[in-house]
């Protein structure tokens, strides 16, 4: 593979002076064009060490304009971001829609050098490599544009290369004892590489391998790529732009039977007054010791609520955190999506507020959303809200992985008691603000809601993170039944 990048290309320095002006300037009005647009460039820099990746990397920087650009060096693990998932650190990196976000290395670092030093066995690299797929590819389908450079460097030319810049003063530091290490190791590092690259090459983010051996060659190769690139994207797109058809309100959800799974759940479970006060003060108490014997441990949980409008998921919640320590927990309640967050991927602002390790986080409304709400009043093509559900197992899987506890509730209640709550809303001064003309609009589309949960739950119950659907027409039951699962979860997992 790497034969031909050992060809000896060169450029000669004033052809390389002569052709700098004009191609910066085209790179610039390429950046320009880019920042009016919904698409985030990702460009991974990695290859030998001495084979000037940071120099590379430093010329982009020169050459565009650094208001639109991120560059990213990710070295070994804090202790903050070993408290949370591998990929949380890089998602938290992203570049939003319309910027650049150049990458030392990325996420092929640690599976190339642990399968280099032989820390990492065949078995576990293909798993990490499978996942680099399937990140890369969730980046594209969201609109990204991937570009992969790998410098190389023959090992003749690798030590002739550290060892020059050992004798020069001025870059006499910038080579270590890991770089030597890494040298003594050339072979295992090529074949390694090798395999990444073969593994993780595909049609929507391909790796260009690129000559380092010559300064001028590789940096002008480079920087005619991301112009290139750049330019038949933007193309395409506009292209693309003048046949979109936009996303429209979502038609009624076929069904040849309209039973769905929400149809099970018992709604006529209730509970005393008298029982629910002895359950609440034991539940409570036991998550209070459970939550602190989690943080301890530094196991996380993770809460999901979702249900219906005035299904009772606020109250649930203050019950929760009623019973834990205000230093272990944090509520996100999760409405329509800022600038910001319409900038990322939609699961970016949920990657962002993972906690550290031991804490408890509770969404009220989540990532589900997306095959919820988004897909029912057509806020996502469907092509978008499709592929979520494996995006989602996907997200949810990496976090049980790292050792949290998922638990995902669905508050149900029937039509009737809806009705009798949102009226009881309008009429109650202090929770008139609780009911909106957007709860009545989704009150007419139940069938699709109920549908839409029904598929939702086929496809994201899994045995790592299960759906719990809870009967809520009894507000104390709702609340007692929620608490009663949260302390079985937490004990299992502690013992």
């Amino acid at each position: 593979m790497f034969e031909t990048a050992e060809l000896n290309r060169q450029i000669d320095r004033k052809d390389y002076k002569k052709q700098l002006p004009e191609l910066r300037a085209e790179l610039l009005q390429a950046q320009f064009a880019l920042s009016k647009t919904n698409t985030p460039v990702i460009i991974i820099v990695s290859g030998i060490d001495g084979a000037g990746r940071g120099d590379v990397v430093n010329a982009l920087n020169e050459w565009l304009d650094t208001r639109g650009l991120e560059t990213i060096a990710i070295d070994s693990l804090t202790d903050e971001e070993s408290e949370r998932p591998y990929y949380w650190r890089f998602w938290r990196s992203l570049p939003a829609r319309g910027r650049i976000g150049v990458f030392f290395g990325g996420w092929y670092v640690e599976p190339i050098v642990k399968t280099a030093y032989q820390k990492m066995d065949t078995v576990q690299f293909n798993e990490a490599m499978t996942h680099i797929r399937r990140f890369e590819t969730m980046l594209v389908e969201d609109g990204a544009l991937i570009l992969k450079f790998w410098l190389h460097l023959s090992q003749k030319e690798q030590h002739k290369r550290l060892k020059k810049l050992e004798t020069n003063p001025h870059t006499k530091r910038s080579v270590s004892k890991r770089d030597w290490k890494h040298a003594d190791l050339y072979e295992q590092f090529v074949k390694t590489a090798e395999q990444a690259i073969r593994h993780t090459d595909s049609g929507n983010a391909p790796w260009l391998l690129v000559e380092a051996t010559d300064w001028c060659y590789r940096n002008l190769t480079v920087a005619h790529t991301v112009l290139e690139t750049l330019r038949k994207h933007l193309d395409a797109q506009s292209k693309s732009n003048t046949e979109q058809v936009a996303a429209t309100q979502f038609p009624p959800i076929q069904s040849s039977d309209s039973k769905t799974i929400l149809d099970t759940v018992d709604l006529s479970q209730k509970l005393r007054s008298k029982d629910y006060r002895k359950e609440l003060e034991t539940y409570q108490g036991k998550l209070h010791r459970l939550a602190w014997a989690a943080y301890e441990k530094k196991c996380s949980t993770i809460i999901v609520f979702e249900g219906w409008d005035a299904g009772g998921k606020g109250g649930a919640i203050r019950r929760i955190t009623q019973a834990m320590d205000a230093r272990l927990y944090r509520v996100i309640s999760s409405a329509a999506p800022t600038d910001e967050e319409r900038a990322h991927h939609y699961l970016w602002r949920f990657w962002r507020h993972i906690a550290r390790a031991g804490r408890v986080t509770i969404y009220d409304r989540s990532w589900y959303g997306r095959v919820l709400v988004e897909r029912v009043e057509g806020f996502a093509q469907e092509k978008e809200w499709q592929r979520a559900y494996l995006e989602i197992n996907d997200f949810e899987e990496q976090l049980v992985k790292h050792g949290s506890i998922i638990l995902k509730f669905w508050l149900h209640i029937s039509q009737d008691e809806q009705l009798r709550r949102f009226k009881e809303r309008e009429k109650i001064p202090y929770k008139q603000h609780k009911i909106t003309e957007e709860d009545w609009r989704n009150r007419e589309k139940w069938e699709n809601y109920s549908l839409a949960v029904n598929e939702m739950v086929a496809r994201t119950s899994t045995d790592f993170a299960p759906w719990m659907l809870v009967a809520g027409d009894d507000k104390r039951f709702a609340r007692v039944q929620v608490l009663k699962t949260m302390c079985k979860y937490l004990e299992k997992a502690l013992d």
